[in-house]
């Protein structure tokens, strides 16, 4: 039986982190594409490897796909990158874990001989380095605030939601994957994921909102998230208090969830909240919608909300093309996979996609900081611009030690 006592039989025992180092490199020197995550409120990091990318339509069936993991830009129009998991290993405590499926008998197998022709050597973990598209926008952060908040007033949209980037140094020290196990530690409820492909580069992040989760082809969960303050620990959530202006943005989200359901005539659907969550150094205002697919004989309704959903109007705007269109106009930059959808697909019988969130890109010893705020009618350039700084440190000050 292929175990993780046979991985190493005829090598000295390693470490989880010294184990995904390797299947990194591996990953880089044979043009392979490789995802590591770890799911929210979890203590498993799952590893893939894919010997060959797929590249899927906006309008693709999840519920078909083999294992693997879905990487998705902002922009619907293009195609969604699929990660099929040609090579699987889950991590636990530090360690890799036995095999639990035929799939990684055989992965931990590969893995074996890998180690016999090519043994394991300390290495800090390469990643693939594809710098960001796009031109910066001379236009300053507030400036876009302002002229979204005119075309709201003029009735062209409810809301928009446009974002920055800001590009910083990276220590000489840095290591992705103890960045990933810093991020994992920092954030326990969050979706914690590094995905790196020769096409896209590399990104790192830990994003709090679900987008679509299936769990056994029987229970649809989706979320509505908006609001942002700073969390102050030891905070009794009860007592949190949201401005006029939060609370509508949210019930945008919200109206917007829903309207959805309605598009496909799904009506049994429960809803929970809003309720004031935690999501790392933020606080959040969330609802919670579930659906019992098997009661409304809806298998594919993970796919088709998903095909819905994407962009929600947490990250794009209300209603969706004109917001879109403002954003295309006059944001300035590619968001690439920034504000786009990510997650494991057909993983123990799940597909949990996420919104790209509170993420980074990696290259050329840099890493581009991406956020974004939700400007209403009642938005000033002064507060959206301080909740983007707010939500820039929720990777810098963890994974750099620096103020934003």
């Amino acid at each position: 039986m292929n175990t993780i006592s046979s991985v190493t039989s005829h090598t000295p025992s390693r470490t989880g982190i010294e184990y995904i180092a390797y299947l990194l490199r591996h990953a880089i020197e044979n043009q392979y594409a490789v995802a590591v995550w770890r799911l929210p409120n979890d203590s498993v990091c799952h590893l893939i490897l894919s010997r060959k990318l797929q590249r899927l339509s906006p309008d693709a069936t999840l519920e078909e796909l083999p294992t693997g993991f879905l990487f998705a830009p902002f922009q619907k129009s293009r195609d969604r990158i699929f990660l099929p998991a040609d090579f699987k290993f889950t991590f636990a405590g530090g360690n890799l874990q036995p095999a639990a499926t035929p799939a990684e008998t055989q992965s931990h197998t590969w893995l074996q001989e890998q180690l016999k022709h090519t043994p394991y050597t300390p290495h800090r973990p390469a990643c693939y380095t594809v710098p960001p598209t796009g031109q910066e926008n001379e236009t300053s952060y507030a400036e876009l605030v302002r002229k979204a908040v005119a075309e709201i007033e003029r009735g062209s949209f409810e809301k928009v939601v446009p974002s920055r980037r800001k590009i910083v140094d990276l220590p000489e020290s840095f290591d992705v994957v103890q960045a990933f196990h810093t991020l994992s530690n920092a954030y326990p409820h969050a979706l914690v994921s590094f995905v790196s492909t020769p096409e896209t580069g590399s990104w790192l992040g830990a994003t709090p909102e679900t987008l679509v989760h299936v769990h056994d082809r029987t229970l649809f969960k989706t979320v509505a998230l908006a609001g942002t303050q700073r969390f102050v620990p030891g905070t009794d959530l009860k007592t949190v208090a949201w401005t006029q202006k939060e609370i509508e943005e949210q019930a945008l989200v919200e109206r917007y969830v829903i309207s959805c359901f309605k598009k496909i005539r799904v009506r049994e659907y429960d809803e929970y909240g809003p309720k004031t969550v935690v999501a790392g150094n933020l606080l959040h205002l969330r609802s919670d919608f579930t659906v019992d697919m098997k009661e409304i004989n809806f298998p594919q309704l993970g796919s088709v909300m998903l095909q819905l959903l994407h962009p929600t109007s947490a990250v794009c705007g209300m209603p969706l093309e004109p917001a879109s269109a403002f954003l295309q106009r006059h944001e300035g930059y590619d968001r690439e996979f920034y504000a786009g959808c990510l997650g494991p697909v057909n993983v123990g019988n799940d597909i949990h996609i996420f919104v790209n969130l509170r993420c980074l890109k990696l290259h050329d010893g840099k890493a581009t900081l991406y956020a974004g705020a939700g400007v209403t009618v009642d938005s000033t350039p002064e507060n959206e611009l301080a909740e983007t700084e707010i939500k820039f440190q929720t990777l810098r000050k963890p994974l750099f030690d620096q103020p934003v």
